[in-house]
């Protein structure tokens, strides 16, 4: 087992022959051995961590696995412990697939980029994010819009619909202001048609919300909810081929990710918590 576990972690950075070279171990011995290694029943801890990325649907790496064992079972184990155990198990966490960004349309009121990559909030209520995603997988095109709180990173209002318009962008704000009735918040989004719109402005000046704007095909100006969509996408619908399903299925599943996002999936961010555990604390 020691020496599996060395060749492993020196495979690395060396090949595995001149491992087994300098250890004066035979190949033939080594694979004998992994093989024996590898099929033999899981010890306790081992079990422990398969079940937390089976019960987590293999959505963590091996930091949030590691800090949900200090967490709920109170181990502490070091995170290259825990990547072993998952490398050798084969329960590595779902790669995000990328996105290209390709929502444009007519510029009417651009405002300045006040947010500048600066992701972080003191308090609820002071800088929010929103953007559109695509959802692709209903008998028709869908789309959601998003606004989330960066001090937590809630997603604290979301609106699905077959058209993306301003009535669409302007729901989601609406439904915002009315849970959380802030004062003075800084919305920050893409230069988007909708968000650029004579309509969705003045609502927001009306408000007392000052916007802010990503430059012009920056996607990583707006990178929190940009990276929150993809991991509703890679792992919302990870088991869903595209168009195989009906729209009220896609409906379900996007309500059911956002209640699973702020409830139970924790962040590195917030001390591994989930969004509204960590405001909870944290108030």
């Amino acid at each position: 087992q020691v020496v599996i576990e060395l060749v492993e972690e020196l495979s690395k950075e060396y090949k595995i022959i001149d491992i087994l070279g300098v250890l004066e171990v035979p190949k033939s011995t080594f694979y004998r051995w992994k093989k024996k290694y590898i099929n033999r029943e899981p010890n306790k801890l081992e079990m422990l961590i398969i079940n937390l990325c089976e019960e987590t649907k293999h959505h963590y790496g091996h930091r949030k696995i590691k800090a949900l064992l200090k967490q709920r079972n109170n181990i502490k184990v070091n995170r290259k412990t825990v990547q072993r155990i998952m490398q050798k198990f084969n329960l590595q966490c779902q790669i995000k697939v990328k996105r290209q960004k390709y929502i444009n349309g007519e510029s009417n009121i651009i405002v300045e980029n006040i947010l500048n990559r600066n992701f972080k909030a003191e308090r609820p209520n002071e800088k929010w994010v929103t953007d559109i995603t695509y959802l692709p997988y209903g008998s028709s095109m869908l789309y959601v819009s998003t606004i989330m709180d960066l001090y937590n990173n809630e997603i604290i209002a979301y609106t699905i619909s077959s058209i993306q318009d301003t009535n669409f962008v302007l729901s989601t704000l609406k439904e915002a202001l009315n849970k959380r009735r802030p004062k003075h918040v800084l919305l920050h989004s893409d230069q988007g048609s909708v968000y650029t719109s004579y309509a969705y402005q003045n609502f927001a000046k009306e408000k007392g919300i000052i916007t802010s704007m990503s430059r012009k095909g920056n996607c990583h100006d707006n990178a929190v909810i940009e990276s929150f969509h993809s991991s509703l996408k890679s792992e919302g619908f990870k088991d869903h081929r595209r168009s195989s399903n009906t729209n009220i299925k896609v409906i379900e599943i996007v309500n059911q990710y956002m209640c699973y996002y702020n409830e139970k999936r924790i962040q590195a961010k917030l001390n591994y918590l989930a969004p509204i555990e960590y405001g909870r604390q944290v108030a």
